[in-house]
């Protein structure tokens, strides 16, 4: 009878310090959750706005999708450290393309080189299977685009081909 009153008060008192603990760690964790839902609320509208700006062909579009972007990305805190890396590297990507798209050069390139230094030494690969930051590099002229370099590069056939021809004529 004295032993199970014994192991009832250590009960109590290792569940009182678990309670201590759990409502901090409830409460990050509540943090954490509310900044992935904002981030993703954010995103998803610029997901709208990406789908508006090809049903319509609207370079304007293309560019509010890009800058919304940005901004999802800029508000992103610390608490949202339990979001994917894939997530964020898709809305980089995406941002990438659409200023493009919209005809913002500089700013596609400048989020290229973020989405490089955010996440070093990993790549997203479009849908026919062509690295996405060799072919930005390409299409910005970052990379080399000899015959050589343009064979090694993982780009669409297409690309390769526009490439060599606007290169053909430039030489001749």
């Amino acid at each position: 009878m004295l032993l199970a009153g014994g192991l009832v008060a250590a009960c109590q008192v290792t569940g009182q310090t678990t309670a201590n603990e759990g409502i901090g760690f409830r409460e990050a964790r509540f943090a954490e959750v509310e900044a992935m839902r904002a981030y993703r609320t954010c995103r998803d509208d610029a997901l709208r706005l990406d789908e508006e700006a090809r049903r319509t062909s609207h370079a304007g579009r293309y560019l509010a999708s890009a800058r919304l972007l940005d901004s999802c990305e800029a508000n992103l805190g610390p608490e949202a450290a339990g979001l994917s890396t894939e997530e964020p590297m898709r809305a980089y990507a995406l941002s990438v393309q659409n200023y493009l798209k919209g005809g913002d050069v500089a700013a596609a390139r400048g989020n290229l080189a973020r989405f490089q230094a955010a996440f070093p030494n990993q790549d997203l690969y479009l849908p026919n299977g062509a690295s996405f930051i060799d072919t930005y590099e390409v299409l910005f002229g970052f990379s080399e685009t000899s015959p050589y370099a343009l064979s090694t590069a993982n780009v669409s056939e297409p690309l390769r081909d526009e490439v060599r021809r606007a290169g053909h004529w430039t030489r001749n």
